[in-house]
């Protein structure tokens, strides 16, 4: 169904955090958390707290704390815009990445990703509620899709899974059917910079006869080159939305 583009950007309470941590607290669920105590997805110790990591996990998370506003990379001291994006600014104008891309993500990730585990896509998205629930609220998320062949091949489309719970805690519209990818590219792990840009022209189009929203951010797994987040950032923008952003999961540095 096409999505409904009504604005919500009520300010997010205090209860929509909690609810995005919480485990049910009825009696069945506390007897079956002591029964069967929730583990750590990343080494399997048992879990700390309402999430499914320990805490030496959680300790070594990277967050992205200090990073370019225009494309995520990490800095050594806060700035507006890296080199690179002052030099040749992008089409998205802010870009947020809850974590850099090393140890122990680059354990859960690739299990979200390859391995069906929607599990860790789900910790994954509260990972990022965490990071975004201070930036300002765009009309709607628009998930990263997947061509049609490769959602079949995979079973499921991995930014939708991060998208959907953090469009409900966050209150924000998901419209995860305004843009389309209609061309079945290479997979772009396994090409240089230049070639993932290549790849990816003509690969999106935007859904003809709905609405646009004003401001959109859209959310994907990895960010490496930002090649796929520039090729559907400007199908959007051609299209008549006034702002993109992004916000991925990790960005590799």
């Amino acid at each position: 169904m096409p999505c409904s583009l009504e604005t919500r950007l009520q300010p997010v309470n205090h209860m929509s955090v909690i609810e995005v941590d919480a485990r049910p607290t009825t009696v069945a669920g506390a007897l079956g958390r002591w029964l069967w105590p929730a583990r750590c997805l990343l080494c399997d110790a048992p879990a700390a707290g309402r999430r499914d990591v320990c805490g030496a996990c959680a300790s070594a998370l990277p967050w992205n704390r200090i990073a370019c506003l225009r494309c995520a990379l990490p800095l050594t001291a806060p700035a507006s815009a890296c080199g690179q994006c002052l030099r040749k600014p992008p089409p998205l104008t802010e870009t947020h990445a809850t974590f850099v891309y090393g140890f122990p993500l680059d354990r859960l990730l690739p299990r979200f990703k390859f391995h069906d585990g929607l599990v860790a896509g789900r910790l994954l998205s509260q990972w990022m509620h965490d990071a975004c629930v201070s930036l300002d609220h765009p009309n709607a998320l628009i998930p990263i899709p997947l061509h049609r062949a490769r959602l079949r091949q995979r079973g499921y489309d991995q930014a939708l899974e991060l998208a959907r719970p953090l469009a409900t805690s966050l209150e924000i519209e998901l419209c995860d059917d305004l843009l389309l990818r209609t061309r079945h590219t290479q997979p772009q792990s396994r090409l240089g910079a230049l070639q993932r840009r290549r790849n990816l022209r003509g690969a999106f189009v935007v859904r003809e006869g709905i609405a646009l929203p004003r401001h959109v951010v859209l959310v994907d797994d990895v960010m490496t080159t930002g090649a796929t987040l520039h090729a559907a950032a400007k199908t959007l923008l051609r299209a008549g939305v006034e702002r993109v952003d992004a916000w991925v999961c990790a960005r590799v540095p």
